[in-house]
């Protein structure tokens, strides 16, 4: 089985979630090619070899700086044509997602998105997906020769397997139709951690009371080496840019520890965040929702506990 996986690149550095998807790649047991596009750090894609990659391609190319759509399906297309490949496996995200689904109809391809285990082939190829905003999960066989996966961030993980490999270029032939759509300009959210790559994600709500408090929620994130996140009332109220925002409308994340401080857990906030790993819950309401889906729960005063929480995990470093 030839399987290629497309790492996305931000500021040179490869992702974690397209390292998690190499990493799952190799689990597959076939050979795994990466296709980086655009723009790259040469030691990062080198890198990629030792998460389980055995080739890993680069089209440099400064057309592909910019993550468009249409030019990176045509892109990859060629590339599974080259490498004769049988799987795409591509992180689950804003620019993986939709390129999936036209690749998908471009090979004729069987399709899961949201998948969170390695596939079952002992009858079939059979992979379970996360369905419902995590509520459940769905066991879908993919049928046809061509099969196209999306990974779950958090699916799999990152671990090192083998040694950097060399990276070869590779020279898709675009055309002018693959660049009908510009990037005018670009918004890039701002903070030493993003949310969407975060492994600890600490956020506020409106029992914060006001922006000026928010020193409390960026003082932990940063002993904590967390990103930091809102609810929705708290952009809407512009108390947080809106990049922080995390919930069903907002970003979805899946980190290994969620933080949610003052947020009563509104069912849509609730729906993009549980995928974490783990979830604390800091409420001086001792009623409010968010506690049933919590796995830890602290009833008090977030001007009372943060402080003391902060110290606690300092004095732990």
């Amino acid at each position: 089985m030839n399987i290629l996986v497309f790492v996305e690149t931000a500021e040179g550095k490869v992702k974690k979630t397209s390292l998690e998807a190499v990493a799952y790649a190799h689990g597959m047991g076939g050979v795994v090619t990466a296709l980086a596009l655009g723009a790259a750090d040469a030691q990062a894609l080198a890198d990629v070899g030792k998460f389980g990659a055995t080739k890993v391609l680069h089209a440099n190319d400064a057309r592909l700086n910019d993550p468009l759509v249409q030019s990176y399906t045509t892109a990859i297309d060629q590339a599974m044509k080259a490498e004769n490949s049988d799987v795409l496996v591509l992180a689950n995200s804003s620019l993986g997602s939709p390129v999936a689904a036209k690749i998908a109809v471009r090979f004729q391809a069987s399709l899961a998105s949201n998948v969170v285990e390695l596939p079952q082939t002992n009858a079939g190829f059979v992979v379970k997906r996360s369905i419902y905003t995590g509520k459940a999960f769905a066991n879908v066989e993919l049928k046809n020769a061509k099969k196209v996966i999306t990974l779950k961030k958090n699916a799999a993980e990152a671990k090192v397997v083998a040694s950097a490999v060399a990276v070869t270029p590779f020279t898709p032939a675009l055309s002018d139709a693959d660049f009908n759509v510009k990037v005018t300009s670009v918004d890039k959210a701002t903070g030493d951690i993003l949310l969407p790559e975060a492994e600890i994600v600490v956020s506020g709500g409106r029992g914060m009371k006001g922006p000026e408090h928010w020193a409390l929620i960026e003082n932990l994130a940063r002993t904590l080496g967390a990103a930091t996140g809102c609810s929705k009332p708290v952009s809407d109220m512009h108390w947080r840019p809106h990049h922080e925002h995390v919930g069903q409308t907002g970003v979805k994340v899946a980190p290994q520890l969620y933080v949610a401080v003052g947020i009563s857990g509104a069912i849509q906030h609730l729906a993009g965040v549980n995928s974490s790993k783990c979830i604390v819950v800091i409420n001086k309401d001792p009623e409010a929702p968010f506690f049933k889906a919590a796995d830890y729960g602290i009833v008090g005063d977030a001007f009372d506990v943060l402080p003391k929480l902060n110290e606690a995990f300092q004095a732990a470093k």
